[in-house]
């Protein structure tokens, strides 16, 4: 790698690691302790429920993200889009480190949660698709899976430090400590991050496949128009092809801890120490399915990932279910590595799918369409799940999802050896 392709995969990297830390403190806290902040009136159920409730806001804002980040990245160029982009998440997320709870300003706390949520999910709607296609429309020949996984290592590495953040709070402060004021710190500390990934983002210049489709024709006046009368089916398949990376991700993260936490009784120290145990396979695992998209193809190491996902679902009751911290370890573990192995293909894929024109808008539209279906209300699902029909439910959820996203990828054609033009 040149130090300019060093310095871009780093650029794809870098935001995407903020922006999904960013996303990811939030759904810890909700885990741990939106519900009793801002739904304090309810019982510990329904609390729960509540905060899962506006942890899906952001999914349904992902989508409207990527469309308006995208409309003007097709137009425009990503460079401005992806500073924007991670200016919203950043002030989204501060602000919500500084919001009062509902014991200070009553039910206009959650309300104001609900939007700073919003603010959440249209800059992560816009972040993604600029990073995939800087990493992918900078890739050398042959090597675009393998660029295409810098923006998807951003997740898992977002992930570890926010879980790292609340793990260290649980160990310096005690339960009513963290409440009041200490799992605001993580929110409060990215603003520090935004400014180093602003640092980064404004150094860039455009990829030459803009550049050159800039010099020699117009821009799509309407993206998202040409989108849907002229590649609705990739972006239908696309988003589908999403779905089991959400689910699998969502349910051993955000549900599991809850459950982990409240129904097993297992101290949140030792949980989220296991998260960063699993979390570390995701990361492995993501290199590893990059490397193997580029020599093998993208459907056959999706189709092999999705199938291991499928039957994964069928280890959730038993393994999540024994309250052992051995396997409920094994078992984060096991669907975090296939989340990875799921997850890195789509860095290269999702973009290949589309044209310059629209490329930006198309493959955004599409992650966050898959975020809607996989991932809005995962959480939610496997909660009322869990208490009606109990784990097994829960795993069937999973295995729906994962055979969910087999299906789209059969329907769709091999894009490894695609010219991005």
């Amino acid at each position: 790698m040149t130090p300019s392709t060093t310095r871009i995969a780093f650029a794809s990297f870098i935001g995407t690691a903020i922006e999904f830390y960013d996303f990811y403190i939030y759904g810890l806290a909700v885990a741990m302790v939106i519900g009793p902040v801002f739904f304090p009136g309810s019982d510990p159920a329904a609390q729960a429920l509540n905060a899962f409730l506006t942890f899906g806001i952001a999914f349904l804002a992902r989508p409207f993200g990527a469309l308006l980040f995208g409309h003007f990245g097709d137009r425009i160029g990503s460079k401005t889009t992806l500073v924007a982009s991670l200016l919203v998440m950043g002030i989204s997320t501060t602000l919500i480190g500084v919001l009062p709870g509902h014991d200070l300003i009553g039910w206009a706390a959650p309300a104001l949660l609900c939007l700073l949520r919003f603010g959440q999910g249209i800059g992560l709607g816009g972040e993604w698709g600029g990073a995939a296609l800087l990493a992918a429309e900078y890739a050398p020949e042959g090597k675009r899976g393998w660029f295409g996984m810098f923006p998807q290592l951003g997740p898992p590495v977002g992930f570890l430090c926010a879980t790292g953040s609340f793990l260290l709070l649980s160990q310096w402060l005690d339960d009513a400590q963290f409440r009041a004021w200490g799992w605001r710190i993580p929110f409060l500390a990215s603003a520090a991050l935004v400014i180093v990934g602003l640092y980064v983002r404004l150094r860039l210049a455009e990829t030459p496949v803009f550049a050159k489709e800039l010099a020699t024709r117009q821009p799509v006046r309407l993206p998202l128009a040409q989108l849907l009368s002229h590649h609705a089916a990739p972006l239908l398949l696309g988003a589908l092809a999403m779905v089991v990376c959400y689910a699998l991700f969502y349910i051993s993260t955000v549900f599991s801890l809850s459950y982990g936490v409240t129904t097993l009784g297992i101290p949140r120290p030792q949980f989220l120490s296991m998260l960063c145990i699993a979390v570390l396979f995701m990361a492995a695992a993501t290199p590893l399915s990059a490397w193997a998209g580029d020599r093998y193809g993208r459907r056959p190491v999706l189709l092999v990932a999705g199938s291991a996902a499928f039957l994964s679902g069928f280890l959730l009751a038993p393994m999540l279910g024994s309250g052992s911290p051995w396997q409920v370890t094994a078992f984060l573990s096991i669907e975090l590595l296939l989340m990875g192995a799921t997850f890195a293909p789509m860095g290269a894929l999702l973009p290949e799918l589309f044209p310059t024109a629209v490329r930006y808008t198309g493959a955004g539209a599409a992650y966050n369409l898959g975020g809607i279906l996989g991932a809005s209300l995962a959480p939610y699902l496997a909660q009322q799940l869990a208490l009606r029909g109990g784990l097994a439910w829960v795993g069937s959820y999973v295995s729906a999802a994962a055979a969910i996203s087999v299906l789209a990828v059969l329907a769709m054609r091999e894009t490894r050896d695609k010219e991005l033009a």
